[in-house]
């Protein structure tokens, strides 16, 4: 069986290990691969290319990663489930002659918040960034009952994630607050979407020390697994989570998607533990 990863700039992914390591374990042969749009010869084809490439070289399937996860639900013939609801897509499977697109950045920020214990029905919750990722967690966060308030450097972004929400989600409770009208105090929680604490764009989202004596953070980063956001937010004594259960319950529902094998969740949490340096 085959797999692969389209994105840019995914030299560092750890998804083709863990995939491979888990199929292994499971005693079939899997191979996975690296369709990395930074770099010859994917830099040089279009998406729709490389998904006939990759369909027709027999893969069974495909994640999806920054900057296509948009782009690419206009190429597959059926989004399932959140996928649909926000045309965000980061796992696609090919059967059938059909290609259908799922979201587990979705189902994965879901299933890691749910790990935490934290309460998170009818709390108000600040999540900063309206990106491809925050499409998804926004989501997330509303399908736990939160009530959420999105924050984004472009206050329009933030708006228009708001609309599609309110039209998927009609009771959902959403608005976009600016930056500098956001009320932290206020928050039983906050979420970081954005790019910022990783190597390559040092610095925070926001200060936790504007949130409550009992809250939360948790942080979509895994690459530095520690960031200065948690580093900040424990500090202070506030309970503080790494995107590191994201990163691992997106490749567990994504590797059943693809393959159509139930992972043993331990073991992949004991591989991406190894891989990312956690033990």
């Amino acid at each position: 069986m085959k797999a692969g990863l389209i994105g840019h700039g995914i030299g560092q992914s750890l998804t083709p290990a863990m995939h491979e390591a888990e199929g292994r374990a499971l005693g079939f042969d899997y191979t996975y691969q690296r369709f990395d749009t930074g770099e010859a010869p994917w830099s040089g084809m279009s998406l729709p290319d490389i998904l006939d490439h990759a369909e027709a070289s027999g893969l069974a399937g495909v994640n999806v990663t920054h900057p296509h996860k948009t782009e690419v639900g206009t190429y597959l013939d059926h989004l399932e489930g959140p996928a649909q609801d926000l045309n965000t897509v980061n796992t696609v499977v090919f059967r059938d002659g059909k290609r259908v697109g799922h979201t587990t950045d979705y189902s994965g920020f879901r299933e890691a918040m749910r790990r935490t214990g934290v309460a998170l029905a009818g709390k108000p919750v600040a999540q900063f960034g309206a990106g491809g990722a925050g499409t998804a967690t926004s989501l997330a966060l509303l399908d736990e009952g939160a009530d959420l308030s999105i924050v984004d450097v472009d206050l329009s972004r933030a708006e228009a994630l708001v609309t599609r929400l309110k039209e998927v989600r009609p009771t959902a409770q959403v608005q976009a607050v600016s930056g500098s009208d956001i009320e932290l105090k206020a928050m039983s929680g906050a979420v970081n979407a954005t790019p910022l604490g990783m190597k390559s764009y040092p610095g925070m989202a926001f200060d936790p020390a504007n949130l409550p004596d009992d809250a939360w953070v948790a942080d979509i980063v895994y690459f530095p697994m520690n960031t200065a956001l948690l580093q900040a937010a424990r500090a202070r004594g506030l309970q503080a989570f790494n995107g590191g259960g994201m990163a691992l319950y997106q490749a567990v529902f994504a590797f059943d998607l693809i393959t159509g094998h139930t992972p043993d969740e331990g073991r992949m949490a004991e591989c991406f533990a190894r891989l990312s340096g956690q033990s």
